[in-house]
This record gives C-alpha cells, structure tokens and sequence, in this order.
C-alpha cells in the first residue's frame, strides 16, 4: 500500500473482531502486509480459516484466528488470556464484530433487536473491557478502534437497533478516552461511508425499491462508494505509532455523503407493506442460501 512503510505495524499484535468475512477479512491482509501480527475472531470457524489464509498470504504465524462468541463476556475473558499467554500481550484491538438489516421497526422481534445490539454494544465493550484492564494491569499502552457508521450523529430510520447500538460504542468510545488517557490507553472509531462487501451488502439493499439512500454512489458528492484499501489505510495511521496524542475521535471516511446526506435509509418511508413483505421473503432466502453455502444448515 503506497504511502506506508512495509513494517509500520512490526511489532504491534492487533485482534480484529468479526474477522471472518467482509471489512474485518479486508482489513487484515493489509495489517498483515505491513508488519502486523493479527488475530482474527468471529463464530464460523470455517470463515475464519479462509480469511486467515487470505490475510496470511503463506507467511507462517502472521495470522491467527479463534472461535468466538464477542456476546458471552465469559468467553471473551478466556479467549483474550489465551492470546496473551500463547503469543504475548495484544498492543491493539479493532471491534469489528457486528450485523445488521432494513426494517421496520414495529415488525422486529426482541430477539432480533438482541441480535444486533448484543454483538455490536456488548460485544465491543466485553472486548475492550477484556483488553483495557490488562493493559492497565501490567502498565501497558494500547489503542482500541471501533467500526461505526455516521448513524452515530444523525441515527437512520429502518435500522434502528444497529444504529442504537453504534451511537453506544461511540459513547463509549469519548468516554474511556478520558478515562484511560493517563493508561496510555487511546480509543478511537471509524465511520465508514459505503463499502460493499459479501452478504451485509445483500442485507442492505435486498430488492431494487430499497436501494435508495444510505448505500448508492449516485447520492454521495465524490460520486463513488469507499474501498476496503482505503479503510485499510485509515486503520493502519490511527494504529500506528504516528499520532499517538490522537484519542477520542469517530473519523468520517464517506466521500462528503454525511454532510450532504442523506446519509440514512430515510427514504425507505416510500415502501409498502407490500415491498416490505417481498423483501423479508428475500432476506430470508439469502439467509438461507448463506447458511446452506457455509454447510450450516436451513434458516
């Protein structure tokens, strides 16, 4: 990746949450590239194997993966002294882990809420929580990133448990950079415009009437959506040793889309009940399609 030196990240041991597929999976093979030890986590196994491989590119012990529920705090605790007695302490942590899908909000279950708000709230505080009080123990520096979405100022109709949950990381985000400055503890976050990717794409845009707004190039003034190399490059500045006086912050990366908007899904108001019926019927066929290509069974 032009622009940066090719060990920047020597020495740093960074776990990306939600590392299986899509940004996580992107994001790791440049880490990788310049110098990283990265450890990826998420629930499918299988995924985590393949995208290990990806990111490795042949280069034995640069990557590592677990299976990991970022849900159960428990096993978050466990998984994360695991990698600090196998392989030595991590220096960062990028909460990646999340999920997410348009509907309305009357025709949500609590379940489905749960779903959401569980991996991308609680899941990311286990992590950095699990993390952070190590550090604190042993006297060590260390940066925590989270993956958020400009939401997080505007909140976005339609997919509101994402967007709940994602104003909270970003709370959390200002919160424990006060209070673990004097750690040499920084917390940062990324708001990343659109950046297709398998399956959270699908998820996004299920029938040709909900592609408006949030996710089309069309409605974004640099004209294009985001690339994963680019987030890649945003990622390895706010890790690298090249700011550390940089805490605190949600960095808007979306080609101008927030300030311009819409940023949301807010023209989704335009869908009938019908169009709504069609596309949980779609959203639940691609769901289907996935688990059966990963060998997990039917929905």
């Amino acid at each position: 990746m032009a622009g940066f030196a090719p060990d920047i990240l020597a020495g740093k041991r960074i776990l990306i949450t939600g590392g299986g597929t899509g940004l996580g999976r992107g994001v790791a093979k440049h880490l990788v590239d310049h110098g990283a030890e990265v450890h990826l986590w998420g629930r499918r196994p299988h995924a985590l194997e393949e995208s290990a491989a990806h990111a490795s590119g042949g280069r034995v012990g640069a990557v590592r993966w677990q299976s990991v529920d970022v849900r159960d705090a428990d096993a978050v605790d466990a998984a994360i002294q695991r990698i600090w007695d196998e392989h030595g302490p991590l220096t960062s942590l990028v909460n990646n882990a999340a999920g997410n899908f348009i509907a309305p909000i009357e025709s949500l279950s609590a379940n489905a809420f749960s779903s959401i708000t569980s991996t991308v709230m609680n899941g990311s505080f286990h992590t950095t929580l699990s993390a952070g009080k190590r550090w604190i123990a042993e006297g060590l520096p260390g940066a925590v990133l989270s993956t958020l979405t400009t939401w997080v100022w505007s909140g976005s109709a339609f997919v509101v448990p994402s967007a709940m949950a994602k104003a909270a990381v970003n709370a959390m985000t200002m919160s424990l950079a006060v209070e673990w400055a004097r750690h040499g503890i920084r917390l940062n976050a990324l708001a990343p415009g659109p950046i297709p990717t398998d399956y959270a794409w699908e998820m996004l845009n299920p029938s040709d009437k909900s592609a408006v707004g949030a996710t089309q190039p069309d409605q974004i003034p640099a004209g294009r959506v985001g690339t994963v190399e680019e987030l890649a490059s945003l990622t390895i500045f706010v890790l690298s040793d090249l700011c550390d006086y940089l805490t605190g912050e949600t960095i808007a990366m979306d080609g101008a889309q927030r300030l311009a908007g819409p940023n949301t899904f807010a023209g989704l108001t335009s869908l009938s009940d019908e169009d709504w019926a069609d596309i949980r019927e779609k959203v639940r066929s691609s769901t289907a399609a996935s688990k059966a290509q990963r060998g997990e069974g039917a929905a």
